[in-house]
């Protein structure tokens, strides 16, 4: 999850992954995980999205995309709505058995569906919680949002810390917070992970480079959630999910994803729609190029098996 993101995957990843995994198993656990998806489960009056004539069958397999949204209210114990720190978006495709995490720049210029203004597309989260933030990104890419999973800066934290130290690979050496990241494999807990994707301003990529880095944390904690000894600590697990995770994903769809998305989860892969820098009266933005758009979306397309 270098991807990824502050969620970061949190993102579907992170929260799907996590409650499919440990929902595998039968007694009370699966009761304690059923009680866990039905509480970060937030209903959205968003039935299906607009770019499709009917909603998404998870039961039938279908490939589908979840925006995955890392929220920064938790990182210095803000209450407030807050914005999405981090965006990025999934298509889960059964039969080509991939995920495709797909790094939208959280400052990115486009449409604030709702507002009917242009702004930075973290702004929407702001205004109108997921379901704007669903669908202003929708608008961006032109390709269907059927789901999302957010989950805050602090849940992050704690998703490490719960699932235990997380491995990368780190490309660049940094201090951030007290903390020294040397070039090579590193091992992370939860407070130095996340001191791992602050930082920003000393990598030559800029805001890619963080976001580069958020990702491989994502697919870390994946990767360590997936591992048959994550058992042992489930009920740590679940307590973090519900504490920092929403999602308008239920417990029914979840259960068929254990066994008609697992393959797919499994294997994962990364990539970024790029922006060139812009300001305008005095405020930084990523511009998308209409060449760029167009890559990302036939290949979100193509995953999703649209036309």
């Amino acid at each position: 999850m270098s991807t990824g993101k502050k969620i970061l995957l949190s993102i579907l990843g992170v929260i799907v992954i996590l409650l499919v995994a440990v929902g595998g198993y039968l007694g009370k656990v699966y009761f304690d995980v059923k009680k866990t998806a039905d509480g970060v489960y937030e209903e959205s009056t968003r039935i299906k999205s607009q770019l499709r004539e009917k909603p998404v069958s998870v039961k039938q397999g279908e490939a589908m995309s979840i925006l995955l949204l890392g929220i920064d209210t938790g990182e210095f114990d803000r209450t407030e709505q807050g914005r999405s720190d981090s965006i990025m978006i999934a298509t889960v495709s059964p039969d080509k058995k991939q995920t495709t995490i797909v790094s939208i720049p959280r400052d990115t210029y486009t449409e604030i569906v709702g507002l009917g203004t242009l702004d930075k597309l973290n702004h929407a989260y702001a205004f109108g919680g997921a379901e704007m933030s669903m669908d202003s990104t929708e608008k961006l890419l032109g390709v269907p949002i059927d789901h999302y999973v957010s989950v805050n800066m602090h849940g992050l934290k704690e998703m490490v810390d719960a699932v235990g130290k997380i491995q990368l690979e780190n490309n660049i050496e940094f201090t951030q917070d007290g903390y020294e990241f040397h070039q090579g494999p590193v091992q992370l807990d939860g407070d130095a992970a996340l001191a791992y994707i602050r930082m920003r301003y000393d990598d030559p990529n800029g805001d890619y480079g963080r976001q580069e880095r958020q990702r491989k944390v994502v697919m870390a904690i994946i990767k360590k959630a997936m591992s048959p000894s994550i058992i042992a600590n489930y009920g740590t697990i679940l307590n973090t999910l519900e504490d920092h995770v929403k999602t308008d994903i239920p417990w029914s769809q979840m259960t068929a994803m254990q066994s008609k998305y697992w393959d797919a989860f499994s294997h994962i892969e990364n990539d970024q729609l790029q922006g060139v820098g812009a300001m305008r009266e005095g405020v930084s933005y990523q511009d998308i190029s209409p060449e760029e758009l167009a890559r990302v979306q036939a290949l979100l397309k193509e995953q999703l098996d649209l036309p």
